[in-house]
Formats: C-alpha cells, structure tokens, sequence
C-alpha cells in the first residue's frame, strides 16, 4: 500500500483524542471532491473582489473561507509582469483599472464650442456622467412636439488636476462579520472532533482569501485629467449621447477637461511588475488544489462544514457582486470628484427646438458651422432657416420671424410648401428661445441666492 495515503487516511480519521465525539463517524458516506471544488462558481467571488477598491475599508474584510479561490487567482493574477508570472497566469496584460471595471467604458462624442475641437470617443469618466445626466427628470419646454429631445445644462465647478477620491462607506462591512464568524466556527468545529485535514483546508482558505483581498485591495483610486495649454479659451460644448439627448457643459477647459478626459487608474506598490497579486494569485490557485486533493480525506462533518462556511461566503459574495458597480463609480464622480456641479435638464419638443437652444446657451465661434453639426439637414428651406437663425442670434435683436420677409431678405424663392414649412421651423426656433429665457433666469436666480 502506498505511504502518503495511508498517513493521509490515518491522519484523517484520528480521534484519539477529540473534544467532542465525531457525529457522522459511522456513516460511510463521503462527498465527491470534485463536486465540493465545483458546486460553487467562482464568476460572483470575481465580482465581489472588484469592488475591493470603491469601498472603504474593503481590503480588510476578506478573512473567509472563500468559493471560486482559483477564478479569482487566473483572473488577476495575469496582472503580476514578468516571464514567470506570465507562464503562471498566461494572457495578455491589462492595465489595473480596465481589469478592475474602473477605465473601459467609451463615451460619447464632444464638440467644443469656443475652441473648435472634436474628440470623437470620449473615456470612461464621460460615459458614467453621460448616465447621471439620463436619470435627471427633465422640465418640459412648450412648443410642438414631434421627437422630444432631452438637454441637460451643466456648470462645472474647477476639479483638481489629480485626487484620490473618497470612497464610499456601507454596510458590507458589517455584513462581512457573518462569512468570517462561520469560516472560523467552521474551523473551531473541526478542531472539535480533531479533523485537522479539514482544519487546515478552512484556516488555509481564510488566511489565502484575506491576504489576496488586502494585497489586491491596496491599489489606490486615483482620479486625472490632463491640463490644458496656457491662454486655452473656455471649454463649453457638448456631449452627444447614444440616445440623441445633449449634454451642454460650461466651464473652463480645465473644468471640461474633467469629463471629457479624465480618467480612473490604481496606484499599487511595486507597478508595474504587481509582483505581490502574483503571489497572491499563486496562493488561491494552492488553496484551489490543495482542497481539491485533501478534503476528501477529511471526515463526513469536516466536509459539511467545509461546504457550509463555502455556502455562506458564496452569499456574502453574491450580495457583493448584486452591486451596481456603474451606479457606485457615479456617485465617487458626482459627490468627491465634481462635487455636484449645477444641473438643469430640459425636455424640447423638436431637434430645431433643441438646437436653437443649445446654440443660445453656448454662442459658438462659428455659428453655422456648430449649427450644421446639430442639424445636418441641408435642403434649401434649412439653409435658410440656419442663416436666419444665425443672423439673429449675431443682430440681438430677438427672435421674431417672418417666413416670407427672412426668404426676400436672403434671395431665395421659395414655393408655399416651403414656405409652410420654413414658417413651421422659425415657431420652433421661438420655443427654444423661450426656453433659453426660462433657462437663463432659473441659473442666474439660483447664483444670486448661492451667493447670498
């Protein structure tokens, strides 16, 4: 008979002197090794982890006989940089914060409208923003409506050209004395009826799940944004979401910057080779096999309170990945890192209502340029709608028209269809003026009352 097996069983099944008596010592049932390693996926212990870096504190409660032990260590461990590591944990090597969920979302377009410039794909921070502003409940703007168009007005506050962002508090914290207080009653249990195989495997997995969530947990968030070129001119334009609504910011480059630019990354002790996740890493996928070989070998109660401290880490983690990791990134950037910039959304009627107000409210360098990137239309009837449109807001002579005296004016000939039609525009025109004007004393009285 082979040696290690028979120590093994004799290790095992050794109660010469157990404090309690073994319950379940005559049964001959034993649980199948591979079913204990995979009844529990590891896709919610992954999750879980993810949100190491978005709550305070988070790092430091990871002490639990955790499920999902090697998921967790392939999934990033592939951050650890070197030829070691990378035959360890084979794939390609990512930055930290796209790993994390923190910098890989893409966001809408921006047009600046005093600078000129287009950023056609905008980052993670503008995408999140983009969100906060879809959930705002909007003010209706009177005028026909054909397709409502949803605008939200938004003056930045200055935003520090780097920070590390304060992180949120939550009752996780205190959730997680449940899974800690079962994975060590679990092993005081199979200390109990002298089980030492199991006891082992359950001390093992609590000390391998704490030291990778404090080593993974350590990277800092940090927030940048890059600083604009001396004398830039301001930042004011707009963000143009998937769904058609418009985003109009208003600050300083800088300020614009924030969002349209910045970006979140983690900051970790010895990047970039990340050396310690890799030993960490190393540490879970041991545990992973190590319980995979010896818990068998364990007693029948050993093995159900193995699966037991499993069961309930697995709920903890569940309750962790139930989190709405988008929703917890927003409210770090709207309450530490923008510090709740004033916003206005405005529900308009039409495109043209929508575009006549946005170009009010920003008063571009190149007007008809900026107003062709709103409304493409490019007919007859439009050209002459943009050009009277243009020629208004430059005059500042208010926004009455006539359809007829616009078209003489501009030399074109227009047939009544058009004519009907250029009219129609020129009263849409005139509801996204009168909601300019709404606009325009709703910002400047809430200023007035800030200011006092």
């Amino acid at each position: 008979m082979p040696v290690i097996p028979t120590i093994l069983e004799g290790a095992a099944h050794s109660t010469s002197n157990p404090t309690v008596e073994l319950p379940l010592a005559d049964s001959d049932f034993t649980l199948d090794a591979s079913g204990v390693a995979g009844f529990f996926g590891g896709d919610v212990a992954v999750s879980a982890m993810a949100t190491v870096h978005v709550y305070r504190g988070r790092r430091w409660l990871g002490w639990y006989n955790t499920p999902g032990s090697y998921e967790i260590g392939k999934r990033y461990g592939i951050l650890a940089n070197s030829r070691v590591w990378d035959g360890i944990f084979p794939g390609a090597n990512v930055e930290p914060a796209e790993l994390f969920g923190l910098n890989n979302l893409k966001g809408p377009t921006y047009r600046g409208a005093k600078s000129g410039s287009v950023i056609d794909q905008t980052g993670h921070i503008a995408a999140l923003f983009v969100d906060e502003c879809k959930d705002h409940k909007p003010k209706e703007i009177d005028g026909r409506q054909s397709a409502p168009v949803g605008v939200t007005v938004v003056k930045l506050n200055p935003v520090e050209k780097e920070m590390y962002p304060t992180l949120l508090r939550t009752y996780s914290g205190i959730l997680a004395l449940l899974p800690i207080l079962v994975s060590v009653g679990a092993c005081v249990g199979c200390a109990l009826v002298a089980d030492w195989i199991t006891f082992v495997m359950i001390l093992y997995g609590i000390f391998t799940s704490g030291i990778a969530c404090f080593v993974i947990g350590s990277g800092k968030l940090k927030y940048t944004h890059p600083e604009p070129a001396p004398g830039a001119p301001s930042g004011d334009g707009i963000l143009t979401a998937s769904n058609g609504e418009i985003i109009v910011l208003k600050g300083a480059e800088a300020d614009v910057n924030a969002v349209t630019r910045g970006q979140f990354c983690l900051s970790f002790y010895g990047e970039p080779k990340y050396s310690m996740i890799g030993w960490a890493g190393l540490l879970l996928t041991v545990q992973f096999v190590a319980q995979l070989l010896l818990i068998p070998q364990g007693t029948l109660f050993g093995q159900i309170l193995f699966i037991g401290s499993l069961a309930v880490s697995w709920m903890y983690n569940s309750y962790l990945s139930s989190l709405d990791s988008m929703l917890i990134q927003r409210k770090i950037l709207m309450d530490s890192i923008l510090r709740h910039p004033r916003m206005r959304k405005y529900s308009l009627g039409t495109r043209t209502t929508m575009a006549v107000f946005v170009m009010l409210i920003l008063e571009p360098v190149e007007p008809l340029k900026f107003l062709n990137e709103l409304i493409p239309n490019d007919t007859l009837v439009w050209r002459v709608f943009k050009q009277a449109v243009v020629d208004r807001m430059q005059s500042k002579e208010g926004f009455g028209f006539d359809a007829e005296v616009d078209a003489v004016i501009l030399g074109k000939d227009l047939n009544d269809q058009e004519k009907e039609l250029l009219l129609t525009l020129f009263k849409d025109a005139e509801s996204g003026y009168e909601g300019w004007l709404q606009h325009s004393a709703s910002f400047h009285s809430e200023a007035e009352k800030k200011s006092v």
